[in-house]
């Protein structure tokens, strides 16, 4: 702890001694939370406590609008309702509720505005970070449809996911496949499902990661990106220059794919107050084991416990048959995460895929479908035309 904040210490004053000299101010939305956010747009926002099964505690947050079909939009891994709301006016909720549609946003348990449990304290309870996008998916996704519908009185709501929170409708569809019919179609942005194709230094780190989880697990370490680590993750990359250097263009880049028209350092400065949120160990892990195993499966534990928690001495895959909601993806050339030819087995295995479209546009990466500068010109028309042929459903 004291290292953590010898080096937060040093973060701050360096950023004193850089900004100094730099005239550059940064946006007020960088500070803002999600309702802030959303009055500041125009869009007051309602906020929703959804209780799931298992006791977490989430945040949902609505939009309101006049169109009959409601929209549900769910983040990606370390992210929150937050990540769909920072390119302020074209940010997508914004966008949909100007075009009159009644949008709501969730948060996965775990994250900044859903660190809550019934019982378990995050702070004190290694049980409360027991979790991987499996639960995201079979109790956090349920919960939130299930509030949606409840306060709306429809019977099916249209569905948007980016990155990891696509997974949950895969597992949520898989898992209790009674949830399809509620969903009247799902537009998968960055799919991540198979990650057999993800290059270095993505599937060098998947390798480690189970070693690393050992040490971490023994260390009582079950959270990533907790509030200390995120205070120093800020600091350093809000920092003029040299931020966005380290930050974007030698990690975040690498990870995802390089494309520094859409993702500039003014933005960057925006961005990093906001992600990445907090996490658990053990939905890295599960992560890892998609890569290193080569099949989309359920979390797996080990030989001897596996047996006692599957009946089996691996754990079960995925029934991708069983999601048979439509679905509509789009994916980027660019992509380092969701790679297109992992895509492209995701696509062959769904029953249901009524669109599919790589981006025209070469630079396309894993975070340009929330992030980019110019969403509205080679996003938004992707996503509206399937809203729209799926309004009469």
């Amino acid at each position: 702890m004291k290292f953590i904040n010898l080096l937060s210490a040093c973060a701050v004053i360096f950023s004193q001694v850089v900004s100094t000299s730099s005239p550059e101010i940064e946006s007020e939305d960088a500070q803002l939370y999600f309702e802030e956010l959303a009055v500041k747009y125009g869009h007051p926002a309602q906020k929703y406590e959804v209780i799931t099964e298992d006791g977490y505690i989430l945040a949902l947050y609505h939009l309101p609008g006049s169109k009959e079909v409601p929209v549900l939009l769910m983040h990606g891994v370390f992210g929150t309702s937050d990540i769909w709301m920072l390119r302020g006016n074209i940010s997508l909720p914004i966008v949909l509720a100007n075009s009159g549609y009644d949008v709501w946003v969730g948060n996965s348990r775990g994250n900044r505005y859903s660190r809550r449990h019934v019982y378990l304290d995050p702070d004190h309870d290694p049980a409360f970070w027991n979790f991987s996008f499996h639960e995201m998916g079979v109790y956090d996704l349920s919960a939130t449809i299930d509030t949606v519908i409840q306060k709306t009185g429809v019977k099916q709501l249209n569905t948007i996911g980016h990155s990891l929170g696509t997974t949950l409708f895969y597992v949520l569809g898989s898992i209790r496949p009674e949830y399809n019919a509620r969903i009247n179609v799902f537009i998968a942005l960055a799919p991540i499902c198979y990650l057999n194709h993800i290059q270095p230094l993505s599937s060098t780190i998947a390798k480690f990661v189970p070693v690393l989880g050992e040490i971490l697990n023994k260390l009582n370490v079950h959270e990533l990106f907790d509030e200390p680590t995120r205070s120093i993750v800020e600091q350093f990359c809000t920092l003029p220059v040299v931020g966005y250097k380290l930050c974007v263009e030698e990690v975040l880049f690498t990870f995802i794919g390089r494309d520094p028209e859409e993702i500039s350092p003014e933005f960057a400065r925006i961005a990093y107050p906001h992600f990445p949120s907090s996490c658990s160990l053990k939905n890295v892990l599960h992560l890892a084991q998609l890569h290193n195993r080569k099949v989309f499966a359920q979390y797996d534990y080990g030989f001897l416990r596996n047996r006692r928690v599957y009946n089996s001495s691996v754990p079960p895959e995925y029934d991708l048959k069983k999601v048979t909601m439509p679905v509509a993806i789009t994916v980027g050339r660019n992509d380092k995460l969701s790679e297109v030819e992992d895509v492209e087995t995701l696509r062959r295995k769904l029953p249901n895929v009524v669109s599919y479209e790589v981006s025209p546009r070469e630079e396309f990466n894993h975070l340009d479908d929330i992030w980019g500068a110019h969403m509205d010109v080679y996003l938004y028309p992707f996503i509206f035309k399937i809203l729209e042929q799926y309004s009469e459903s």
